[in-house]
């Protein structure tokens, strides 16, 4: 029996604080059955999209890691501000809630992260989304759903996450945490810089988040025609997920962290569903992180401020060269 087995024996028996009911994910069998149930279904897709084609009776209010963020730090607007967005919506974290997206798509996460923080129990992803609905041959809505508006009053469950400064003294203290960097390779090693400064939190293991679909590769392949849909995204098995994080003790905290805490949230979900009871979203991030300038990094790099200017003085040359061009082909048709 395999360590994970064991785990979820025993978590049989010991349901942990903030365990959701049951798993995450939800199936399309799942999400029929939800929807018989008068559950909530959560469009997490941009708005433009939703309009587009959804799952009928979904409800839509754009992106959430924009529209429950701030622009700036990327972090969680005040908590009246998300009481007010999902009550207009009539997302009531207190409901069975599904929330979807694209097949894969991190935004669904962070929608399910972000209800579990804010008080919910009972909310699943499901993981194949809007693609997967269509690929079973359902017909998608264009009507945009209206639910009753609800009148929340959260309440946000710190334990759920770790702030800067608790993850700063972490490392200070050598306590024993495993850390999780889901970012790509080149984020990790500090060869894509995207903050102040790139690298990762010393001692993090990277484990890129795109590892828990059944193949990584899918994006770069559709981008060069080699497959025809997004089905490699579709969540690994069970046993290679097992096998992806079997480095990691499922008896010990554990923090995950990405960029701003989106493709965090994935993670999270799967490491939930293998029956890892003390995880923890770091949802700063490395966005966070590397503001604090004393806050130690390995393979830690800085971006290189004139290189960057230079690179956007050559992109708006180019675009006023363009614009000209352009502009004189106009003047030629209206001739015309």
């Amino acid at each position: 029996m395999s360590k994970f087995a064991r785990m979820a024996a025993i978590a049989a028996f010991v349901a942990a604080p903030l365990a959701a009911l049951g798993s995450p994910f939800a199936s399309l069998d799942d999400v029929d059955a939800a929807r018989k149930r008068g559950a909530i279904v959560w469009d997490a897709r941009p708005a433009d999209e939703y309009r587009r084609g959804h799952i009928p009776g979904a409800v839509n209010i754009g992106d959430p890691t924009k529209v429950l963020r701030g622009t700036a730090r990327e972090e969680f607007l005040p908590t009246w501000k998300i009481e007010t967005i999902l009550g207009a919506a009539g997302i009531d974290p207190s409901r069975e809630i599904v929330v979807y997206g694209k097949r894969g798509a991190p935004q669904a996460y962070f929608g399910r992260f972000a209800l579990r923080y804010f008080g919910a129990d009972d909310v699943k992803v499901f993981h194949d989304g809007v693609d997967g609905w269509t690929a079973a041959g359902r017909e998608l809505g264009t009507t945009p759903t209206s639910l009753p508006p609800a009148a929340l009053r959260l309440n946000p469950r710190p334990e759920m996450v770790v702030s800067t400064e608790q993850i700063v003294a972490v490392g200070r203290s050598g306590a024993d945490v495993q850390i999780v960097d889901v970012r790509s390779r080149n984020e990790y090693t500090g060869d894509d810089v995207r903050a102040i400064r790139g690298g990762h939190i010393p001692g993090a293991i990277n484990i890129p988040y795109e590892l828990n679909w059944r193949d990584p590769k899918t994006p770069a392949k559709l981008a060069r025609g080699q497959v025809r849909d997004n089905g490699g995204m579709s969540l690994a098995d069970r046993e290679s997920l097992e096998n992806l994080y079997s480095a990691l003790d499922p008896f010990k905290e554990t923090i995950v962290y990405c960029q701003s805490g989106t493709r965090s949230a994935v993670t999270a979900a799967v490491l939930e569903d293998l029956g890892f009871d003390r995880v923890k979203v770091y949802d700063a991030s490395w966005l966070g992180y590397a503001t604090r300038l004393d806050a130690p990094a390995e393979q830690e790099a800085f971006v290189n401020v004139g290189l960057l200017q230079g690179q956007l003085r050559a992109l708006a040359g180019r675009l006023e060269q363009f614009e000209r061009r352009f502009g004189a082909q106009m003047s030629v048709a209206e001739q015309r």
